[in-house]
């Protein structure tokens, strides 16, 4: 065959895989929105049946409310992608909502229904590097091109199981994604064994990070709904944003990240570690 004749037949193959891609669908790879957010949320066994059903509520009422719809609305595609994600120890992370395009009332009113079809579990320990790292697997398999990333994570305790939670907040943090955290300072559930003096300040120092990081406390059950509401605007609507100045003005303090951490980011370890040897040695 002579060369005329195999760069005819090139030409021709490079024309016919050009006409292929071409009348192929665009790949969910290359969708944009606003937000990536994954919702991960505490199902440990300090958590009782009652705290985690106000959680579930609380995002749910959240996730349909008037000025979440609203910010997400204000952004510059209109629409936002999320899943939510319940975790426990280092292996125990469960996809309770896979992810889901929110553009619209009935969007979110989708996305309640799928969080409702199933009561929550719980499970033992408390990993939240687990739940990070789980997160972070997430945004590689979303199918969203997100303008932000953002791991929204709460809990009511320090980590106690797996890789330290500030040197794996700070690989995230790398890679362009942002932390905000829901510090759940309650005292309720089934044990107090494992909780920590200024949950929010180790929050503060050791879990939320990136641009623009913060978390709101949480001191009583009560507060949940409108602080899950309030986080969600801040996510979504940003600090430049005259909805962060309004939020801001009428429900303060929102907390930033430090520079400068003074807690002992291994304090949930050393006392998991503490308290197991006081029992063996019983």
């Amino acid at each position: 065959m002579s060369a005329f004749v195999c760069a005819r037949h090139f030409l021709s193959g490079c024309a016919a895989f050009a006409l292929t891609l071409w009348l192929a669908p665009v790949s969910l790879a290359d969708e944009p929105v606003d937000v990536e957010l994954v919702l991960a949320v505490d199902v440990s066994l300090s958590m009782s049946p009652e705290e985690l059903e106000i959680q579930r509520h609380g995002y749910a009422a959240a996730l349909t409310h008037d000025n979440v719809l609203q910010a997400i609305a204000d952004g510059a595609h209109g629409k936002i992608a999320v899943t939510y994600v319940e975790w426990a120890g280092t292996t125990w992370q469960r996809v309770i909502v896979p992810w889901t395009v929110i553009a619209s009332r009935t969007d979110a009113e989708r996305v309640v229904a799928q969080l409702s079809a199933q009561p929550p579990n719980s499970a033992r320990r408390t990993s939240i590097s687990g739940a990070l790292e789980f997160g972070n697997d997430l945004f590689a398999e979303s199918g969203y091109q997100g303008t932000k990333r953002v791991i929204d994570i709460s809990g009511d305790g320090p980590n106690n199981q797996g890789a330290p939670v500030n040197l794996t907040r700070d690989g995230l943090i790398k890679q362009g994604i942002v932390i905000n955290g829901l510090p759940l300072m309650t005292r309720g559930g089934f044990s107090g064994a494992y909780d920590v003096n200024n949950l929010d300040r180790y929050y503060s120092d050791c879990v939320i990070g990136g641009p623009g990081a913060f978390m709101i406390p949480v001191n009583d059950w009560t507060q949940f709904p409108e602080a899950i509401r309030r986080k969600l605007v801040l996510e979504l609507a940003g600090p430049a944003s005259p909805q962060w100045a309004a939020e801001e003005a009428a429900h303060p303090p929102v907390v930033l990240a430090q520079d400068r951490p003074a807690t002992d980011c291994l304090v949930g370890e050393k006392m998991w570690r503490n308290r197991s040897w006081m029992f063996d040695s019983r």
